[in-house]
């Protein structure tokens, strides 16, 4: 007779069923743990990174000026149709907030936002609210108009009408030379007004210079670091290391003191007779090239430095054993698996120009400034965030334009950053 099996199946089935419940906890209490490693990175890219971005943005479109100072204002001239002049009610309702901002001493945005658009209106705003009487004559609008013409045209109510809302293109399209007229299209700027395109063009165009000469010298500097033996090889990384102990400030200003007329190296030309009379090499491009090309060098020559190192020997000298030239075999084997490194590095030297600022104010000529210079402008002199925070987002979209047109001309899968 069989003995029944239902005990020892019942067991194994509990024992099973715990198993797989510890199984389950510590493979929760393993995510957690990884949750709570990487927890501090995402909270530190989050504050230091994705909010300043957001903010730069935010900031680009805002237009909350006249809506705080003036809130019932912007309500009546949201609600208007925008057509010839407002009517009576948007004419008290501004004039009557207009006398609170001049009591209260809060129109100081309100005219900066709207000089943005018409250069003599904090002038005129301002005067306007000390002429403005408590009662009217007949009609605010006749009130209104009799203190300033301006306040009878309906361009000025257009740009009131712009200025109540509370974003704005204003200053993403000032910053590609575009406006909007009267009518609300878009146009371009008068030719005296259009700068920004140029500063752009020539921002990316000093940046490619640079990334390029940087790949130039910093290839064959990097393919001799890999080939030495380790030991000499560690002695030239500290050469290449060592401009990272020196801050940007004091490079700049010693390539100033190198690059001027009666400088070292003007000297030393004119000594060997290579040239009659000192050459212009600082305060314009030249200056500019060149100190960025120094400044920048090491950040190309470390991933290609990193990649070439993982590059095994015998790949070339099997190519040339099996008759190849050691040009065929270097253009055809060797530089291949170089991409990424040559990816890497062109990226991050190219990423790190754009945004340059104090080299070129420093270097460089009036006509060799780039986006950076006019960011600190708006942000340290004129106090117009909106233009800075424009600029800085067209940059910024700008770049992550080019970047996806190398990802998809290149590839980013294999780049190595070391």
């Amino acid at each position: 007779m069989t003995a029944p099996t239902v005990p020892w199946d019942s067991s194994l089935q509990a024992s099973s069923g715990g198993l797989k419940a510890e199984l389950r906890r510590t493979q929760r209490r393993r995510k957690l743990e990884a949750v709570a490693l990487v927890a501090p990175l995402f909270l530190f890219l989050a504050v230091f990174f994705l909010a300043p971005i957001a903010a730069m943005l935010f900031r680009s479109l805002d237009n909350s000026e006249l809506p705080s100072a003036m809130p019932r204002t912007a309500e009546v001239l949201r609600a208007w149709d925008g057509a010839e002049l407002p009517p009576e009610p948007v004419f008290a309702t501004f004039a009557s907030e207009l006398a609170a901002g001049q009591k209260a001493r809060n129109l100081a945005g309100v005219a900066k936002r709207l000089t943005y658009e018409l250069p003599n209106m904090r002038s005129v705003l301002f005067a306007t609210a000390r002429a403005l009487p408590e009662q009217p004559d007949g009609t605010w609008q006749k009130t209104l108009t009799g203190v300033n013409a301006v306040w009878g045209e309906p361009a000025t109510w257009a740009v009131m009408r712009r200025a109540a809302a509370p974003f704005t293109p204003l200053y993403l399209l000032a910053a590609v030379d575009r406006e909007m007229d009267t009518g609300g299209s878009i146009v371009s700027v008068a030719p005296d007004r259009a700068i920004y395109v140029d500063i752009f063009v020539r921002t990316f165009w000093i940046a490619i210079v640079v990334t390029v000469v940087c790949l130039i010298l910093g290839y064959p500097l990097a393919y001799k670091l890999a080939s030495l033996p380790p030991r000499i090889a560690n002695l030239l990384m500290i050469l290449v290391l060592l401009p990272f102990w020196t801050s940007i400030l004091v490079r700049t200003g010693a390539w100033v003191v190198l690059l001027q007329r009666e400088g070292p190296i003007n000297e030393t030309l004119q000594t060997l007779g290579l040239i009659a009379e000192p050459l212009q090499l600082v305060y314009n491009r030249v200056g500019v090239y060149v100190a960025m090309v120094h400044i920048l060098l090491p950040f190309m020559i470390l991933p290609l430095y990193s990649v070439m190192k993982g590059i095994s020997p015998a790949y070339v000298r099997a190519a040339t054993s099996l008759g190849a030239t050691p040009f065929t075999a270097f253009r055809r084997v060797y530089l291949p698996q170089t991409v990424p490194g040559i990816g890497a590095g062109g990226l991050l030297v190219f990423i790190l120009g754009v945004g340059y600022y104090i080299t070129p104010a420093l270097v460089g000529g009036a006509g060799d400034q780039m986006v950076s210079y006019f960011v600190a402008f708006f942000t340290n002199q004129t106090i117009n965030w909106g233009m800075a925070a424009a600029l800085g987002s067209v940059l910024l979209v700008a770049t992550l334009v080019l970047y996806w047109i190398y990802a998809k001309l290149v590839g980013v899968d294999g780049m190595k950053m070391g």
